[in-house]
């Protein structure tokens, strides 16, 4: 699971060993040809985008197939195939922070061997704090924080202080210079 300020990415690798692979592939290949198409590929990763569950903070989050990727048949039932599926989310600009995200994968849970990671930020704005497994790792808890203060490059309120001290030095100026051409009127 990859974690962006304003978007989620989750490559997921489905290996079926051989001894479901022939079960896996009767699932995929549903007018039995012997081939994967691609409406027959991408109604399968539908199956795993509809079997997972994504909160961030208690809130769900959908995701849409950006992605998927299968392997020949042949592949499939000698147990080397890997079928990549790859879902995304985007949703609004989340408060700097701590937050927790909450992954659940319900797809094949009987029988079935899970691992899941959080993936290393791309983003120096997003800091993985701590990641929780249950036993079977169908369900993954990522708490991050979140520093969006380098969201849109430099911040309007940094740039509207610097532009205020920038005023008050210039407007300082013009005080002692008033101060010091009084004093030279003075003393002449």
């Amino acid at each position: 699971i990859a974690i962006e300020p304003q978007r989620i990415a989750i490559e997921l690798d489905v290996t079926p060993g051989i001894a479901i692979a022939p079960a896996f592939l009767a699932e995929i290949d549903r007018d039995r040809d012997g081939q994967i198409s691609d409406v027959e590929g991408r109604a399968y990763a539908a199956l795993i985008q509809g079997a997972l569950v994504i909160e961030i903070d208690g809130r769900s989050v959908p995701l849409e197939l950006d992605d998927v990727r299968w392997p020949t048949p042949n592949a499939l039932t000698r147990g080397e195939g890997v079928i990549r599926v790859v879902l995304t989310s985007g949703f609004p600009p989340l408060d700097s922070g701590r937050h927790v995200l909450r992954y659940r994968n319900d797809h094949h849970p009987a029988g079935a061997a899970y691992l899941a990671n959080a993936l290393s930020p791309a983003s120096s704005e997003v800091m993985v704090r701590g990641q929780q497994r249950d036993i079977d790792q169908r369900e993954l808890t990522i708490e991050y924080t979140l520093d969006s203060r380098e969201t849109t490059g430099v911040p309007w309120l940094l740039i509207a202080g610097l532009i205020a001290e920038l005023a008050g030095i210039v407007g300082l100026g013009f005080v002692v210079r008033r101060l010091r051409r009084e004093q030279r009127a003075r003393i002449v």
